[in-house]
């Protein structure tokens, strides 16, 4: 498989991010998906897929805990687009067991408390939307915190034994949101708020100008990363 991305890599680079999706599409016949949270990068990637009627699956993952303006940008999706977006719920013993034991904020109270509520919301409904799938589009950028400025377009998931692409990574908050307004991509009004990154409605809040890409995720942690554990490569 790294021998895949490798391979992605080099003959790919070329190819406009269209070009790469159908290209994708044709070699990994309803194997191709793409994870959606709604926000900026992930409105310009979905536009790309449905006005192109590119045969990639479009999922989110909800995990009980977003924001009403996420679920309104999300019906506007559909309306706009009139294609399925599948979603995907974590499990329900694994969330009544966790609030059960530790109350409805224990990711307040440490990291691995935390990591814990991210891996039940998150990781775990992941792994379902990925099973079975050889391909993984995300809407990562270089330029949203050091962990992620090392990226290639092609990378090898290791965790999830899959081949992730990032269409976006070459690109700028500014240009994302450009191609928002020029194009009219439905997005979330968060995002004139000072929301850039947006995740739980109780781990995200607005950050001022100037400040990280990541810095309204998870405020009250320092030196954690900023990471739920979605995109936690190993290389």
């Amino acid at each position: 498989m790294q021998q895949l991305t490798d391979r992605y890599n080099a003959e790919l680079n070329e190819k406009t991010i269209v070009e790469k999706l159908q290209f994708l599409a044709a070699q990994h016949p309803g194997k191709v998906v793409f994870t959606t949270s709604f926000g900026y990068e992930d409105q310009v990637i979905t536009d790309f897929i449905f006005k192109n009627n590119i045969d990639i699956k479009v999922v989110t993952l909800d995990t009980g805990r977003i924001f009403p303006e996420t679920y309104k940008v999300y019906r506007s999706t559909l309306e706009r687009y009139n294609k399925p977006i599948k979603a995907y719920f974590p499990p329900t013993d694994e969330v009544e067991k966790l609030l059960n034991e530790k109350g409805p904020f224990s990711f307040y109270e440490s990291l691995e408390n935390r990591k814990e509520c991210c891996f039940i919301r998150k990781v775990i409904p992941l792994k379902r939307a990925l099973s079975g799938n050889e391909v993984w589009i995300t809407g990562l950028r270089a330029s949203q915190s050091n962990n992620r400025s090392s990226m290639l377009h092609f990378e090898l998931d290791e965790g999830n034994g899959i081949v992730k692409f990032n269409p976006l990574m070459e690109w700028s908050l500014e240009q994302c949101v450009s191609y928002i307004k020029e194009n009219n991509v439905p997005y979330n009004v968060l995002h004139d708020k000072g929301f850039v990154s947006i995740g739980c409605e109780p781990c995200t809040r607005a950050i001022n100008p100037g400040d990280d890409f990541r810095a309204g995720r998870w405020w009250w942690e320092q030196g954690s990363g900023k990471e739920c554990g979605l995109h936690s490569l190993k290389k």
